[in-house]
Parts: structure tokens; sequence; C-alpha cells
């Protein structure tokens, strides 16, 4: 079949090409190699290299104008950068974000061969921090648009903006007093961005928003310091012991959480429950696996991850587990986190707390720290834009498109609601075992491929769109 020269047809062929070539990889490889972990205060300067020499340049290239790499509002995070490329103001604007922070190397870590900041191409599978999160992802986008760009002879047809920032890591912390205090500059209609795992390696994504993060300590301090546990044992409390009833009065031992103002308020709503119908999740890799009778019974793996709320144990100590000394323990304390959907009410969460530990006589174990690190959004999946990019990806890749309420993780999507009003479309290309915040993070090709087609036919669509 010949493809029309300037066709969408001729847009999506030039982003396959683009990947068959080589060119995806490549450019990857050179973004790869600057270390740009925001987790280090050793590489804080390589937070700006990246937008300086790796994005600015690309950008202004694809005919963006005032690429600006502006300082962030918070002492001591990285900075954001913001381009804009306007071709007519009465036609669409889309708004993408990525950031070009990464987690840290780890070093030490990785498999033997494989290094953070170096591209390696093993087993099907391109290693290096950043290529799953999230250099990969917002490289493919815009490669998608130099695609289209080259299609149509220099023009889209509608406008772009660019936001990338490099504290994301971090909690994205200062980004939501930079978009307050520059809404008019990233006014848009949509934001459409890419970050996070597809609900299975071979299907294609789209999340309207994402879960949040609310995160606390509980502490059990009974004394100032250890005493001889063969003289104190079975005669003074073990703070270890009552920090452990504690986490089981919180939650069974089949993950159902037990703090019943945790949950979402209303239950699984009728619209998410209706899209997440015969959705499959998986594709983990050998890291983890699905454990049916794990978390809230009755409900399907779908609606456990994209429309629940989950506690997790992130981290729990008492005594020096790796030097241990014959002694009852002075104090336990445990780091949690509660994944929440925005159908919750995070405000009753600590009370809620204090009031089911107070209930079970727990009144010794203290809660401390408590604060949500990233809120939830979600914008309905039945919304036109979420609509129109299903449609517009579906014609491009030829296969069933998976919308699912909100990603697992988390995401700054509720800066860009509150401060610019924009729905959210979020398409990942990345996949549950991509291992992105541990050693040997990688991206798949063939997701990355994917997410080259589609992107390629939502810009050519956005240009379109009336």
């Amino acid at each position: 079949m010949t493809i029309e020269t300037g066709s969408r047809e001729d847009a999506l062929a030039r982003a396959a090409a683009m990947f068959d070539e080589g060119k995806l990889k490549a450019r990857l490889s050179d973004f790869v190699a600057i270390p740009s972990t925001s987790q280090e205060p050793g590489h804080a300067p390589y937070l700006t290299q990246y937008l300086e020499e790796a994005i600015k340049p690309w950008a202004e290239r694809l005919g963006f104008t005032s690429v600006t790499i502006h300082p962030n509002p918070r002492e001591g995070f990285g900075p954001i950068l913001t381009a804009e490329r306007t071709e007519d103001p009465e036609r669409p604007t889309a708004l993408l974000y990525g950031h070009g922070d990464t987690v840290r190397g780890l070093d030490d870590q990785w498999s033997e061969g494989l290094k953070p900041w170096e591209l390696t191409e093993r087993d099907g599978k391109w290693y290096g921090r950043g290529t799953a999160d999230n250099k990969g992802q917002h490289v493919i986008n815009l490669m998608a648009l130099e695609a289209v760009l080259a299609a149509r002879g220099g023009k889209l047809g509608a406008n772009v903006k660019l936001v990338l920032e490099t504290a994301e890591e971090r909690g994205s912390l200062g980004l939501r007093d930079f978009v307050a205090q520059n809404a008019k500059l990233l006014a848009s209609d949509v934001l459409i961005a890419s970050d996070g795992p597809r609900v299975m390696p071979e299907v294609p994504t789209i999340a309207t928003g994402t879960r949040g993060t609310f995160h606390f300590d509980l502490e059990v301090k009974l004394r100032d310091g250890g005493v001889h546990s063969g003289h104190w044992g079975g005669l003074t409390t073990d703070p270890a012991v009552i920090l452990a009833h504690a986490i089981g009065t919180m939650m069974d031992r089949n993950g159902k959480i037990l703090v019943r103002d945790w949950l979402p308020r209303n239950g699984v709503p009728a619209d998410v429950r209706g899209v997440l119908s015969g959705c499959e999740v998986g594709g983990g890799g050998e890291a983890a696996t699905i454990d049916a009778d794990w978390g809230e019974p009755g409900l399907t793996a779908a609606e456990k991850i994209y429309g629940w709320n989950s506690l997790i144990i992130l981290a729990m100590v008492s005594g020096r587990p790796e030097n241990p000394v014959n002694a009852v323990a002075p104090d336990a304390r445990a780091h949690c986190q509660i994944r929440y959907t925005v159908d919750s009410d995070t405000a009753g969460f600590e009370p809620a707390l204090r009031k089911h530990l107070d209930a079970h006589g727990l009144e010794n174990v203290a809660i401390a720290n408590a604060f949500v690190r990233m809120p939830a959004s979600r914008t309905s999946p039945s919304h036109p834009w979420v609509i129109w990019a299903r449609e517009s990806m579906e014609k491009s890749l030829g296969k069933h498109v998976q919308v699912i309420p909100n990603s697992s993780g988390g995401l700054p999507g509720d800066v860009f609601v509150d401060h610019l009003d924009v729905p959210l479309i979020w398409v990942p290309h990345s996949y549950n075992g991509c291992k992105q915040h541990g050693p040997d993070e990688h991206l798949l090709p063939g997701p990355a491929r994917e997410g080259l087609i589609a992107f390629a036919g939502m810009y050519w669509d956005l240009g379109e769109k009336k």
C-alpha cells in the first residue's frame, strides 16, 4: 500500500521508522547518560544540565519558543523548564508534562554488566536509570511530535506547551507554587502526558488520574535506653510487640484494611467499576505476584489497585537488626503509607487511626509526621477528551485501549487540575515490572514503539480537532 505524503498514515510511519532505525534508542541513551538524580545533593548540577543540554536545544528545533529554565520556587529543589509552540490561539492547546529527575542510581546494586547511567540492551529490554521513569516516556512523546511536524511540513495545526520539572522524585515540591504563579503561561485545554505503567505490558492504557499518598509514622517509645533481655525480658513491655499488635489491628493477615474510615466514602463508584469491568492487570515480572486472597475481599485485582485504597508498611525497626544486642529495645517505629483515591477523606485519616488505636487499648502508640505527600486526582473516564484520546489511540494501534480511572502510583495531576482546570490524560509507556525505583530499571521496546505511534496519531488528530 502506498502511503500518501503528508497524511496521518505518513506521520505514523515516520514515527515507527524513528524507532526501527534506532533514533529513539540513541537519543534516550544520550539522555540516560546524564546522571540527573534529584535524591543525591551532589547531583544537583546534572538537573540543570539535563534541561539545558538535552531538552532545550531539542525543543527549539521543534519550533518551541520562549524555552525558559526557571528556578524552583522552593529553595533546594530542581529547576523547571517551560516552552510553548503556538500556531493559532483559536486552535486546541495540549500541555505536555514530564520530569527529568530520577531516583538514586544505586550503582552497586545493579546486575553484573549493567550500569544506571548507561543504556544497555539485554534480553529484549533497555536498561538504564530513567528509561522508564521518566526520560524514556517524555522522549517518546517529543519524538512523536517531531514525526508529525515532519509529515505536515513543519506545521501541527494545534498548539503545544511543555512543562518539565526536576523534583518529581522528591514529591514535586515547588511545582504547585510554580503552576499557580504561571497559570496564564501554561493555560491549556488538556494535559496529555506519560508516566507510570500500563495495566499489562501488551495493553495500551489511558489513566485519567492518580492515587494519592498519605504518610505517617507509628512510634512506641517506652524508655530512654535498652535494658538487659535476661534480667528484664518477660517483665518489662517490649515496644516491638506493641507496634506489631498495633499494625495487626489496622490490617488483617490477608491485607484487608480494618480502619474502615480510611476507605473510599461510597465504595467503588459506579463509573469506576464500569470502566474497570474486564480489565486485567499483571506483567510485573519475577519481582512480585498478584495474590488473589490479598486485599479487600470481593474486589477484582483492577478494582483493588485502581479503585480502592491500600496500606503499606514501608519500613519498621526496633533495636539494631544489623547488629542485635541482648536487650529489650527502648522504642519501635514504623513508617506507613496509604495509597488512596479521590473518593477518600484524607483529613479524617489521622483522627480515625487515633480513635481506632485507643479503642484497642493502644494509647501508648503515637502517630507522628502525618501528611499528604501527593494528592489524588481524577478526570471522569467518560470525559470527551478521554473518549477522543482512546479513539485516536485505537485507530493508530488497531487494538483495544484500556481506560482506568487513575493510575496506581502518584503523580502531580492535582496541580494541573487545581490551577489550570484541565482534564488529565496519562498514557503510560512502561509496565509494573520495570523496576523503576530499584536496580535494573528498564523499558520494554514493544510498548515504546507503540507509544511513539499512538502519540503521533494523537498529535495528528489534535491538529484536526475542531
